[in-house]
């Protein structure tokens, strides 16, 4: 029985980092076509959308980023900054009510707060 958990928590572990190869692929394209039309930026300065849709898309690929590091590192550390950048990236570049606003914020804050405490928590065992 002990091997045959040792064998899936190996599968596993492969089937991740073969996950992350897929998305660090996925990160590289995608910075890679951010930098094929140099014209883009000089349009961005005129057209607002153009400028949310750029803001959306560079979002992306630090979420992506952070979730690469999440799988590479996975510790609830890792996994509530990326909850922390997904929210503020709905908070800035999606069209949200103050409410909305509102609540981005707080629930950044109760992250934050979680982040926090879940360290302390950490530095307390490891004293120990």
């Amino acid at each position: 029985m002990k091997k045959f958990e040792a064998f899936i928590q190996k599968t596993c572990r492969i089937l991740e980092l073969a996950l992350a190869v897929l998305v660090m692929i996925g990160i590289v394209l995608a910075l890679l076509s951010f930098f094929k039309d140099g014209v883009i930026f000089i349009e961005l300065l005129g057209n607002i959308d153009m400028f949310q849709q750029y803001l959306d898309r560079i979002f992306i690929i630090v979420i992506g980023i952070e979730f690469l590091q999440m799988l590479f590192r996975p510790s609830s550390d890792n996994v509530i900054e990326v909850i922390i950048f997904l929210v503020a990236r709905h908070m800035i570049v999606g069209s949200t009510t103050p409410y909305e606003d509102f609540v981005s914020v707080l629930s950044i804050a109760v992250l934050c707060i979680v982040r926090q405490y879940l360290r302390g928590t950490k530095k307390g065992k490891d004293m120990e």
